[in-house]
């Protein structure tokens, strides 16, 4: 059960943007397959996974962004592990797109979620594309995000809008994601498009800052996918003049609505993930750099007995001190540590809080949400990720993915 999670509402169609989904048979008669189409003044940029063993369609997707005119997502096989034959499949696939679409052949980004090491069931997915041209639409975004789902319970989207140059500017965005979550350089799979004019350069740049300031920021087991990708669309359907630099003031605030909608999503990841009863804020302060409030922000909340503790509700601090103390920080000085959760100081300056009960910390993580707050005493730093806690299920739900 998601955490304070529901299903989307009020998404807001993006002008140059049109959406499909349609069923393969891949998940029985659940749509599998996603289709996403621009204008051809849209410009594209996007982050993916560092995984050593990212999966052919993430190269073909690399290789293809700066004349990208469409994203095509399939659900319920990955397609990594799968070398050039794999490669190859994700290249037939679009061309078939492309060609029912009256596109360039190259023209079509390819991803792909599921299972990995299985080759695509290609003649069932090369059957279910004149269905899926055929359906595209502006308001088809909660359809497309229901279609890459995968052991994700709710779909993931929404909409904000931001007004520049006197110009609507509508920002809407979907991700999928649930276990196998630590995305480095991206999520699972996330796209965001808007009507904004906007160079490929200023968007490359946006969309790596988006992406550190959102997708970079969650974790539900540690795990990085060999196919992350997160991507942004630009559709240039818009009067407004184009944003040219990255110090243009109009684009921090594009920036800013677009990172408010990648945090929602990203969040959203969160709160589904797999087996999760918990939404768990980790904020580290007190750090001498980025780097080390995030080292252990992320011990913290991928420490397995810290994880089991927050499920069971045991406040047992013990567990923080243990993951904080593992953070490979040099020099860290247990006596300058401070630990809070929510409002209630647990540890000062390296020892119980003479305030502190486990009444009040248990009465904390009793609660849905709830904050870990670590002050390292050291400097000046602050970073906040986004995590859950460990539960039966999601050893169940891994346990029986593939059953």
């Amino acid at each position: 059960m998601a955490v304070n999670l529901s299903t989307p509402k009020n998404l807001l169609p993006v002008p140059g943007v049109r959406l499909a989904a349609a069923s393969s048979g891949i998940k029985g008669e659940r749509d599998d397959l996603a289709l996403v189409v621009f204008d051809p003044s849209a410009v594209v940029a996007g982050v993916y996974t560092q995984s050593a063993f990212a999966a052919p369609p993430v190269w073909v997707a690399k290789e293809r962004e700066q004349i990208a005119r469409g994203w095509l997502a399939n659900s319920g096989n990955a397609n990594a592990a799968t070398g050039e034959p794999g490669r190859k499949d994700a290249i037939d696939l679009c061309q078939r797109a492309a060609a029912v679409l009256e596109l360039e052949s190259n023209s079509l980004q390819p991803f792909s979620t599921g299972v990995i090491g299985e080759r695509l069931p290609m003649d069932k997915l090369l059957a279910a594309i004149p269905r899926l041209a055929n359906s595209l639409d502006p308001d088809n975004w909660l359809e497309f995000a229901s279609a890459i789902m995968t052991t994700d319970t709710v779909a993931k989207a929404v909409s904000k809008q931001v007004t520049i140059d006197g110009e609507a500017i509508t920002v809407t965005g979907v991700a999928k994601g649930s276990g196998m979550i630590k995305p480095n350089m991206a999520t699972m799979l996330g796209y965001i498009a808007c009507n904004a004019t906007v160079s490929g350069e200023v968007l490359r740049q946006l969309v790596v800052e988006v992406a550190d300031a959102s997708f970079n920021r969650i974790t539900v087991d540690g795990d990085t996918s060999t196919n992350d990708c997160f991507m942004l669309c630009a559709s240039g359907a818009s009067a407004m003049s184009p944003i040219v630099s990255a110090e243009d003031p109009r684009a921090l605030h594009l920036k800013h609505t677009l990172a408010s909608v990648a945090k929602t999503l990203a969040q959203s990841i969160v709160r589904d993930g797999e087996g999760a009863t918990k939404f768990v804020t980790v904020t580290v302060s007190g750090g001498a750099s980025r780097a080390e409030c995030l080292e252990v922000g992320y011990t913290v909340a991928e420490s397995p007995l810290v994880k089991t503790a927050l499920f069971a509700g045991d406040a047992n601090w013990g567990r923080f001190c243990m993951a904080i103390g593992r953070a490979q920080i040099d020099g860290l000085d247990a006596a300058g540590v401070s630990l809070w959760l929510d409002e209630v100081e647990v540890a000062h300056q390296g020892l119980m809080s003479a305030s502190y009960s486990e009444e009040a910390g248990a009465a904390v993580l009793a609660k849905e949400e709830f904050e870990v707050r670590i002050d390292l005493g050291r400097g000046a730093c602050t970073e906040t990720i986004w995590t859950t806690d460990l539960s039966y299920e999601y050893v169940r739900i891994n346990a029986e993915y593939r059953s």
